[in-house]
């Protein structure tokens, strides 16, 4: 049984400039601005929300299929891909277009500034649902705009139940929109920040919009996260990390921890709770996909963390 991944891959260029940006920028100077930092510090992660859940479903045992595109600089992903016996069936290389990707300069205050290229992101439309066979639940994640309608609409044309995230996309959709991706989802995910534009956008309350999915799951950062579902509301706490060192990644793990619990017919309970864990085992590491863990691993983790058994 296959889980179908729609959302980006990307590479993710991270550079350190060890100042402040607020020695450099001058207020008064704003609508002239010209400024450049010297960031010694630089690296290159894997990143994409596509692959940053599949990376993590793939070692809990789960089937992840990624459906994404990507561009002519494909190459170091794909190999990648490759050593880490993921499935490249639906990742589409789109001709004449870069891999989508951010660049991110963080100063000494942990203030970003960020320059994000879709690229052949802005072609998902190009892929199908219906192309991939034995799916039976799927994930529209952050993606090109036309490819998460498109998406959502083949999901629920072809009756497979899925998760709507529309995380950082979600200033793209109108209210309007945003209701009809929750009408064809049958489970919704957002942080508390895309919670609260998700309320004044539809113009619905959590609860109200709960009432329309199975679970309507809000993640709090260090305050854990909330599940709403079947009229109540259940108290995820978080697991413990090793280490905060970065949180880029942990929303995909944490993601990929409610598909692993959907589709092995975990409870809410553990299934929020297994979810937690893996967003803690992933912030004690730089990147969205440098941490690694077994089933062994999760399992221990989880009795340390919450006192029973997972599985």
């Amino acid at each position: 049984m296959n889980t179908l991944i729609c959302g980006s891959i990307a590479y993710d260029t991270i550079m350190v400039f060890p100042g402040r940006f607020k020695e450099h920028i001058l207020p008064e100077k704003l609508h002239i601005l010209n400024v450049a930092f010297l960031v010694p510090d630089m690296r290159r992660e894997f990143g994409g929300c596509a692959g940053n859940i599949a990376y993590n479903l793939h070692m809990l045992g789960g089937k992840p299929q990624i459906m994404a595109a990507v561009g002519d600089d494909s190459q170091p992903y794909t190999y990648r891909l490759d050593k880490l016996q993921l499935s490249q069936l639906h990742v589409k290389q789109v001709a004449g277009t870069f891999t989508a990707q951010a660049f991110i300069t963080t100063d000494l205050d942990d203030n970003q500034i960020t320059a994000f290229h879709p690229g052949a992101m802005n072609h998902s439309q190009q892929n199908h649902v219906g192309d991939a066979a034995d799916v039976t639940l799927g994930i529209v994640a952050p993606d090109g705009r036309d490819g998460m309608l498109q998406h959502a609409r083949e999901f629920a044309a072809a009756g497979i139940p899925f998760i709507f995230d529309p995380g950082q996309g979600l200033p793209m959709f109108s209210g309007e929109e945003l209701l009809d991706f929750v009408g064809k989802a049958e489970y919704l995910t957002v942080n508390d920040y895309e919670a609260q534009m998700l309320q004044e956008k539809t113009g619905q309350t959590l609860e109200a919009l709960a009432r329309h999915v199975k679970a309507l799951i809000v993640t709090l950062g260090a305050r854990g996260s909330l599940i709403y579902s079947g009229g109540r509301q259940l108290e995820i706490p978080c697991a413990k990390p090793d280490a905060v060192v970065d949180p880029t990644g942990c929303g995909d793990a944490y993601r990929a921890g409610l598909l692993y619990g959907i589709a092995n017919g975990l409870d809410w309970e553990l299934t929020g709770r297994l979810a937690s864990l893996l967003g803690a085992m992933k912030i004690a590491h730089r990147g969205g996909q440098n941490h690694q863990f077994t089933r062994d691993d999760v399992a221990a983790r989880f009795k340390q963390n919450f006192a029973t058994a997972l599985w």
